[in-house]
Order: structure tokens, then sequence, then C-alpha cells
């Protein structure tokens, strides 16, 4: 369902799924990091291990929270 809004239209369901992508892709992104790291390296930096968690962190929330924003909230507020 779109709307028009200021002249631009706003397709809830693709930004939905579009943000949920993201979220799997960071998640993925850092797991695949971390694991790799931990299986190629001997020692992985801090500063790359605290990366990686906040990747996975990350991906988690924006896959779980993009949908409800975009796919249940926006379309009711507006």
């Amino acid at each position: 369902m779109s709307h028009q809004t200021g002249g631009r239209s706003l397709d809830h369901a693709r930004l939905a799924k579009l943000g949920f992508l993201f979220g799997v892709g960071l998640f993925a992104v850092g797991a695949v990091g971390e694991i790799g790291g931990h299986a190629f390296l001997s020692t992985v930096p801090a500063t790359l291990d605290t990366v990686f968690f906040g990747m996975e962190t990350l991906g988690v929330v924006v896959g779980l929270v993009t949908p409800i924003v975009f796919g249940a909230v926006l379309p009711l507020i507006e």
C-alpha cells in the first residue's frame, strides 16, 4: 500500500522487507566475521571482536524493529 507524503510515495511493505533483509545481512556479516576470525586467526583483536558483536546485535534489533515500524505502525499513523 502506497501513500503520498510530500510528493514522495512510501511503499511500507517494501521498506519492511528491505529493512528486515538489511538486519539479516548485518547479522550474517557479523556472525561470519566472528566465527571466521576465531577459526582462521589465533587471536582476534578486541576491536574486531567488538565490531562483529555490535554488527550481530544491531542486525537482530534492525531485523526485528524495522518490520514492526514500517509494516504495522507507520501504515496506521498515516
